[in-house]
């Protein structure tokens, strides 16, 4: 006879299910008080190192009182109110009558990153959330553009502008607590030149720096062994990492070269564990440094990257508020302006940044040591002539965008005026063609070359991108135009850094940042198609590797500037890249972010930090 499920069964089944639900609380609670108590302890003994230290300086200082050897010592970054030229404008924010730190500032990533160490990143996502940790000697004035110290108090430059000295404050202390020196800039260098760091890319800007040495804890000497036209920015931009957290890696540099986030800084933000960042998170969150030595404290307590691939995915939780600004696409720019929830919760910014990049695709000419198609320049100059650049603007940008000539802005005195941009032009693609070799030999619409192999090659594009994408499948057709085959190959963003790497693709598209004058040196010289080098599609011209030494090496900007126009002029004519775009950027921001402004870098999301949350309106609380 079967039992049965009887009343009382069921009391002590529900008692069962009660007992466990509360031990599973009380685990949790139990839990979370251990965490409390983690954290409560590590604050603890973050402070009493704080306090060490602050004896040690005290005894030290009551030492060189009583020896008669305390001097003081005048700024040339403070003025009378004590605050630093760098902080100025964040100290003004301050003043705001309803200025209040807390909040969380959250923004979106549309990739993952691989990692977020130093040096081995090389994407701007990484850049970005570095420039929150690591800090540098200058920093440069949004409002004028002037170089002002940061970490260095006062500089002088030699006369043959090829020694650099910096005084550096006495007050700069790392995430940690520990004093940021001289010596942490000198290991900076040192580290980042040694071969056996993954850093070829930071070595080809530092190669032309002989020497950094540390005279005293707080005064090092940048030594060049040629001028260099951006000296002073090479040497005051150099982001400065800790030593006494870096140092051991140069016995075992395989597992700094493949870490994912080893990252300690003395900027305002910090990652909780400086070693304990990896991709599969799914965000980055840094926390607010408790030591940060700044004139002005960060305003906000986090700040926040959350990665959201998928762009519709992105936009709803912009509308939810889950992330506080949203870069919109063209396509939905105009319609969000008039969206009365987008209006009624964020105001949108609309620009063209004077520094703003170019995206470009790039014609492999080396691939597995044999010359592609693409070697040929009349065969790019083709491909420029079929690229419309202008449709593409007008009916994907729907005109939020201008045509680019060249690596330069045209806003600079870098950029040849006589310089107009080659317009699409189908007969003149197809007698380039022509020239080259490429015939229709079968008339089956498709070129082939003088071996009969049809014109067909991949185009590498990064899938999650749509603007792109359709970008991709309107010259799919304008290709076809002529005669060729485009084949469309949209990739994960770590597998078209990988095909960077190895230089195996045909063609990619892809955009570089600029600055307010750019050095080609990177993407464009001889050297650099070396193994990590920047020059990833091969491209080399003897006459253009002078010019770029030349121009590097003059610091009198009117005698570079012609220098970089004839340079600009020889890649005119051989269209290593398509130059395809300059995008305005279309940016809606929650409202309750204030202190936003335009500067002459752009839109003031800069460090120190300028924006800020009214206590009224913040949301995030700890």
């Amino acid at each position: 006879m079967g039992g049965r499920f009887t009343f009382k069964d069921f009391v002590l089944l529900t008692g069962i299910l009660i007992l466990l639900a509360v031990l599973l609380l009380v685990m949790y609670m139990i839990d979370r008080q251990w965490q409390k108590m983690a954290q409560m302890q590590a604050l603890m003994e973050e402070q009493a190192m704080d306090i060490r230290g602050l004896r040690q300086t005290y005894g030290q200082l009551e030492q060189r009182m009583a020896s008669g050897d305390f001097k003081t010592s005048s700024s040339d970054s403070t003025s009378t109110d004590g605050i630093s030229a760098a902080f100025k404008r964040a100290y003004a924010m301050t003043q705001q009558p309803d200025y209040a730190e807390g909040d969380w500032l959250i923004s979106a990533f549309n990739t993952g990153l691989k990692t977020i160490t130093p040096l081995v990143s090389s994407d701007a996502y990484a850049s970005e959330v570095q420039s929150y940790v690591l800090e540098s000697l200058l920093i440069r004035n949004p409002d004028t553009l002037e170089w002002e110290g940061l970490i260095a108090r006062s500089w002088q430059v030699s006369d043959d502008g090829l020694v650099i000295t910096f005084q550096l404050r006495d007050d700069v202390a790392f995430s940690d607590g520990k004093p940021v020196t001289a010596d942490d800039v000198v290991f900076t260098f040192n580290f980042i030149m040694n071969e056996s760091i993954a850093a070829p890319r930071q070595r080809s800007y530092l190669e032309k720096i002989k020497s950094v040495t540390a005279t005293n804890p707080h005064e090092v000497v940048f030594t060049f062994s040629e001028p260099y036209f951006e000296s002073l920015s090479l040497a005051g931009g150099l982001s400065i990492m800790a030593q006494h957290f870096y140092e051991s890696y140069l016995d075992k540099p395989e597992e700094f070269n493949q870490s994912k986030g080893l990252l300690l800084g003395s900027g305002p933000y910090r990652l909780v564990d400086p070693k304990g960042w990896t991709p599969d998170k799914g965000f980055v969150e840094l926390q607010r440094n408790p030591r940060y030595w700044g004139d002005v404290q960060p305003s906000f307590n986090r700040i926040i990257w959350r990665v959201i691939e998928n762009e519709t995915a992105e936009l709803t939780a912009f509308r939810n508020g889950e992330i506080d600004s949203y870069n919109a696409r063209p396509i939905e720019y105009k319609n969000l302006k008039n969206d009365e929830q987008i209006k009624k919760n964020s105001n949108n910014y609309e620009y063209m940044s004077p520094i703003v990049g170019y995206s470009y695709i790039g014609w492999n000419q080396s691939r597995k040591g044999k010359p592609t198609w693409f070697a040929d320049k009349r065969v790019r100059q083709a491909m420029t002539y079929l690229t419309d650049r202008k449709r593409i603007i007008d009916e994907i940008m729907l005109g939020y965008g201008e045509v680019a000539i060249s690596p330069f802005n045209p806003r600079t005195a870098q950029h040849n005026p006589a310089l107009k941009p080659r317009e699409y032009a189908l007969e003149k693609a197809k007698a380039l063609l022509d020239e080259a070799g490429f015939k229709d030999s079968d008339g089956d619409g498709v070129l082939e070359d003088s071996e009969g192999k049809p014109f067909e090659f991949e185009l590498v594009v990064f899938q999650d991108n749509k603007d792109s994408n359709r970008t991709v499948l309107l010259l799919k057709d304008l290709y076809a135009r002529a005669g060729i085959k485009l084949i469309p190959k949209p990739t994960e963003w770590s597998v078209m850094l990988d095909l960077l790497d190895k230089k195996d693709f045909d063609a990619i598209t892809l955009g570089w940042t600029s600055g307010l004058e750019t050095d080609i040196y990177q993407m464009f010289h001889s050297s650099q198609t070396k193994a990590g080098g920047d020059n990833f599609i091969g491209y080399k011209n003897p006459e253009l590797d002078e010019l770029i030494d030349k121009a590097r090496a003059t610091v009198d900007e009117e005698k570079r500037m012609p220098l970089w126009q004839k340079a600009e002029a020889i890649m005119f004519e051989d269209q290593p890249y398509t130059f395809l775009m300059r995008r305005k950027r279309l940016a809606f921001i929650d409202k309750r972010i204030k202190n936003l402004q335009m500067t002459k870098l752009g839109l003031n999301q800069l460090l120190p930090i300028e924006w800020y949350v009214p206590l009224a309106l913040q949301k995030h609380h700890e």
